[in-house]
C-alpha cells in the first residue's frame, strides 16, 4: 500500500499570512508573529546561503549537535556562520525584504563546541521584525553571498527593497 507523499514546499521564504491583532481581541492578541520572519544561514566557508526554519528554534542545520557557549574566546577555531533574520514585508509595489539583520555564530565541530550570543539573535530577531537593517558587522564577503541570495531568491522583492538594504549589500 503505498500513500502519496505530500508536495514538499518549495518557496522557504514565509511571506505574510493573518494578523493575529485583527481586532478579535480572543486568545492571541498583542502577541508577535514570526509568520513573515525567515532565517537565512550565510556559511562563508562553503560559499552558501540558504533557508533553514529551524533556526527559529535553534535547530539549523548549522547549530546541531554542539553545546553552545556565550563566551567567543572557549571557541577559539570556530568556523563562521551568519543566522540572517530575514522579515518580508508587502508593500504598494509587492512584498519587500523590510527587515535584514545578521547574528554571527561560531561552531567549532572538533570539540562539539559554538558560540553564540542570545541577546544579539533575539535583539536582532526583533529588529528585523522592525523593519531594521542591521548588516554592517558583517563580512563583505559574507553580506556578497546574502545578496547573490536575496536576488536570486526573488528578485521582483529585491527590487522593491529599500535603498538602506540595497546600499549595506556590495554589488
Amino acid at each position: 500500500m503505498s500513500e502519496d507523499k505530500p508536495k514538499k514546499n518549495t518557496n522557504p521564504f514565509t511571506i505574510i499570512k493573518d494578523d493575529s491583532t485583527d481586532g478579535h481581541g480572543g486568545y492571541g492578541a498583542g502577541t508577535i508573529s514570526l509568520e513573515n520572519m525567515s532565517p537565512v544561514i550565510v556559511d562563508p566557508n562553503e560559499n552558501r546561503a540558504f533557508v533553514d526554519m529551524g533556526a527559529m528554534h535553534a535547530r539549523s542545520e548549522v547549530e546541531r549537535r554542539v553545546k553552545f557557549l556565550s563566551d567567543k574566546d572557549a571557541v577559539p577555531n570556530g568556523k563562521l556562520y551568519w543566522i540572517v533574520w530575514v522579515t518580508v514585508e508587502k508593500g504598494e509595489d509587492g512584498p519587500y525584504y523590510a527587515g535584514v539583520c545578521g547574528s554571527e555564530i561560531r561552531v567549532d565541530r572538533s570539540i562539539k563546541r559554538a558560540y553564540k550570543s542570545m541577546p544579539e539573535h533575539v535583539t536582532h530577531m526583533d529588529k528585523s521584525l522592525k523593519g531594521k537593517i542591521m548588516l554592517e558587522h558583517m563580512d563583505d564577503h559574507s553580506k556578497k553571498l546574502l545578496k547573490d541570495f536575496l536576488v536570486e531568491f526573488n528578485e521582483e522583492m529585491w527590487k522593491n527593497s529599500s535603498d538602506e538594504l540595497k546600499g549595506v549589500l556590495p554589488e
